[in-house]
């Protein structure tokens, strides 16, 4: 039987066993390089969409983006210029992900972070 499929490339964000040790005013400023990162990912079509993991059995994992990035090296390749990466708090496993044709196009549930 045929399937119509769709390739991804999956990045998970795991906090290394041995994080970097930052103070906070660093800790804040590569936190809002992380998010600008991603925002840019999202605007240039690399990146479908990301976010961080919340109820997750293993703590470690903190977040996850799906890659259009036509490789699992370029993928791997654009993931690691990730602030938090490059500084030693995060690492990545990448690998690819299939998902039936047109089927990233449904929302989730809405809701606001922050205030």
């Amino acid at each position: 039987m045929a399937m119509d499929l769709e390739e991804f490339q999956l990045v998970l964000l795991r906090r290394p066993a041995v994080a970097a040790e930052l103070d906070d005013a660093t800790a804040d400023r590569l936190q809002a390089e992380h998010l600008a990162f991603y925002a840019g990912l999202r605007r240039t079509g690399e990146v479908v969409t990301n976010g961080p993991m919340r109820d997750q059995p293993d703590e470690a994992l903190r977040g996850m983006a799906i890659f259009t990035a036509g490789s699992l090296d370029q993928a791997r390749q654009i993931a690691q210029q990730d602030p938090l990466v490059r500084a030693g708090r995060l690492e990545i496993e990448a690998m690819i992900w299939w998902c039936p044709a047109g089927t990233m196009a449904r929302p989730g549930r809405p809701f606001t972070l922050g205030g």
